[in-house]
């Protein structure tokens, strides 16, 4: 599938394995390179495509589409994409960009794109983000109205999951805010448990929705509409949508595993002031709209890839 095809822009690869965080970083970083360097975008379902091993090995790509114009960039997303990624790294003037750090050699592509919290050492092909690259972008207008807006996440490698930790925070914000109207969204990560309690919080002026309530624009349109954000910590790609959205966002306090890189990653953001600690919630809900450190990972990382990787710089 092709967006904005012109043979005489940018050409770039997107391969996906369609899985939701993979997609949503290509499509982020796909989009700032649309719209700042006139890339034409052609996705490909690597699910589609027989790559075989030696072709891997070798560098040697299998049969695709013949109606693709030759690519002057292919980007991965997801290991699912890696092996058709590495079929194609010889592909005669084409660079390759990897999202994420990869399971096998950075030599082996022409660049990388890597969270900072993977802790990579530096390097002139890298570029290193905070958290993963969405498809947020900042909110224009940001709300003015006492609107705000849940996300809960679940268990997870990097914090010990507390249904009455949450709970009680969440009933704490209630209380103290009682103006306020709010959106609970759970995620499939969420336990049974929790989505329960959650259910029982509905009212006339809070919303409880579950995954299978939201679609995939949702969270962009429920961020546009809210004052402030509060998320899980175990949910750091959210943290990263809600902070790329310009909304002031606060982040729930579960206690972090040992030397988990997420937690040093959310430090890192706490200390930038992209993030609010729940000791200072009072600072999320008095923020002025707008007041917001601008926080875009994917217009940085386009920006970069258009002075490293692509044949045209950036437009003024």
């Amino acid at each position: 599938m092709a967006e904005n095809a012109n043979t005489s822009c940018p050409v770039i690869w997107l391969l996906t394995d369609n899985k939701s965080g993979h997609r949503n970083q290509l499509k982020g970083l796909g989009n700032r390179l649309r719209v700042l360097a006139g890339a034409s975008l052609h996705w490909i379902d690597v699910s589609t495509v027989e790559t075989p091993l030696w072709r891997v090995l070798l560098g040697r790509p299998p049969a695709l589409d013949p109606a693709l114009p030759k690519p002057d960039l292919i980007i991965a997303a997801g290991s699912g994409s890696h092996r058709l990624l590495l079929a194609l790294r010889k592909v005669k003037g084409a660079r390759t960009l990897v999202l994420m750090k990869p399971g096998f050699p950075l030599r082996w592509v022409s660049g990388a794109i890597i969270p900072q919290h993977d802790r990579v050492k530096p390097g002139p092909n890298l570029f290193l983000t905070q958290g993963a690259i969405n498809a947020i972008t900042p909110v224009a207008e940001p709300s003015t109205q006492p609107r705000g807006l849940i996300l809960v996440g679940g268990p997870s490698a990097h914090f010990f999951w507390s249904d009455d930790t949450i709970m009680a925070q969440i009933h704490e914000l209630l209380h103290n805010y009682p103006k306020w109207s709010w959106i609970i969204s759970s995620s499939r990560r969420t336990p049974a448990s929790c989505q329960q309690a959650l259910a029982e919080l509905e009212t006339s002026r809070i919303q409880v929705l579950t995954p299978q309530d939201t679609g995939e624009n949702w969270l962009s349109t429920a961020l546009a509409h809210s004052r402030c954000a509060w998320i899980t910590p175990d949910s750091m790609s959210m943290v990263c949508e809600a902070a790329t959205s310009g909304v002031p966002t606060g982040v729930f306090q579960l206690p972090a595993k040992r030397r988990s890189r997420v937690a040093l990653g959310l430090a890192t953001m706490q200390d930038q002031h992209l993030v609010t600690t729940w000791d200072d919630h009072y600072k999320v809900m008095t923020a002025r709209p707008g007041s917001r450190i601008l926080f875009w990972q994917a217009d940085a990382a386009a920006r970069w890839v258009m002075t490293h990787f692509l044949p045209t710089g950036p437009k003024p």
